[in-house]
């Protein structure tokens, strides 16, 4: 046989597929309107588990019993999609217990940050909130999402993400130990400066304090002084504060020139990290289940079986949802070695079709989901 007549062969059994595929999948909408009409749940997995199983069975080689289980998963898939969505056109029943809001009530809340004034943090605070809120600030991240625990504070909000050194990953894993909610979010620039007392110059400089992550931002700066001492803090701000309240003129601070404003420090060095485009994002946590009406960005985060696969057949309620997944990041589940708990954000509104779609599917098939936010 030539290739011609081979490709001939081949589209006549593409053919027949299509056709075979296409009446299961009107079977499954059958099935779909039973469940919708009995309350049955879409995804049975042990269903499944025994009819791969079954047909794996009929394969002539071990190739194919692979390629079977493949394909088997995938039209499975589908078929489960299919059925969420016509229990979405139905109006079958997904709570989702979040109320909407018209807005943030910036005048009357309290509002925490972490770290000390002049921060990041609190540039960020007053960014979203307004120079005029009522707003303090606490110790630890921990600190601050219990105070939204406890109701000492409306809101809080903390750094998550920086632009050139990654996640803040004790934020992620405070989000899945407390009922809060992210409602909004910041970008502030970073930039950071290089303070002194007033006068002070940089042939001045044996010491400088700051958060690690500014001292390693800043070593291409710092390295044209190797003579100065570099002392790690647990904030940019206490580094200012510190520098300010003990006034020698040999020791300056790395942070930003809102802490040189709020501290009365000179900036020595304007913009000395080495990233042109340094930015932090900061997200706006309550403890209420709300978000704001028009609202663009759904986080969630879920736990899924520790098999081959699983992971594929999760992301695919984005794909065919046709929703836009802007981020995914993962972090080790305490207590469960090599088992990894997923932080996914996209683009959407709770109170969208495609939204309740996509959420209904990921609840039926995750170990475990949980939304965040939408805001």
């Amino acid at each position: 046989m030539d290739l011609l007549k081979l490709r001939e062969h081949i589209d006549y059994i593409d053919k027949k597929i299509v056709d075979l595929y296409e009446e299961r999948m009107e079977v499954s909408s059958q099935i779909a309107d039973y469940k919708i009409a009995t309350g049955k749940k879409v995804f049975d997995k042990e269903r499944e588990t025994e009819k791969i199983r079954t047909l794996k069975a009929l394969s002539h080689n071990e190739f194919n019993s692979i390629g079977i289980e493949e394909l088997f998963s995938l039209i499975m898939s589908t078929s489960r999609k299919l059925q969420y969505q016509k229990l979405t056109e139905k109006g079958a029943s997904f709570r989702l217990p979040f109320i909407p809001l018209d807005g943030i009530d910036r005048e009357g809340s309290r509002i925490c940050y972490q770290g000390a004034e002049g921060a990041y943090s609190e540039a960020a605070t007053k960014s979203f909130f307004g120079e005029t809120a009522n707003i303090f600030h606490v110790d630890t991240f921990r600190d601050a999402f219990a105070s939204l625990e406890e109701g000492t504070a409306d809101y809080a909000v903390l750094p998550i993400e920086n632009s050139t050194a990654g996640i803040v990953s004790e934020i992620y894993d405070l989000l899945t130990e407390y009922e809060c909610y992210i409602i909004g979010e910041e970008i502030i620039e970073i930039r950071h400066c290089l303070l002194g007392v007033p006068g002070a110059g940089i042939d001045d400089i044996q010491t400088v304090f700051s958060h690690p992550q500014a001292l390693m931002q800043s070593q291409r700066f710092l390295s044209e002084y190797p003579m100065i001492r570099q002392i790690g803090m647990k904030n940019n701000a206490f580094a200012a504060r510190k520098v300010a309240e003990e006034g020698d003129r040999t020791q300056a601070a790395i942070a930003g020139s809102y802490a040189a404003k709020v501290y009365g420090l000179d900036i020595i060095r304007e913009g000395i990290n080495q990233a042109d485009h340094n930015s932090t994002r900061f997200i706006v946590v309550t403890g209420q289940k709300v978000f704001i009406r028009g609202a663009k960005k759904v986080s969630l985060c879920l736990e899924i079986p520790h098999e081959a696969g699983s992971l594929y057949h999760i992301m695919s309620h984005f794909i065919y949802n046709n929703l836009n997944m802007t981020k995914i990041e993962s972090r080790p589940i305490e207590d469960r070695n090599w088992e990894y708990r997923f932080f996914i954000d996209f683009e959407g509104n709770l109170e969208d079709s495609a939204v309740k779609n996509a959420l209904r599917g990921l609840r039926e098939e995750a170990r475990m989901m949980r939304i965040l936010g939408n805001y």
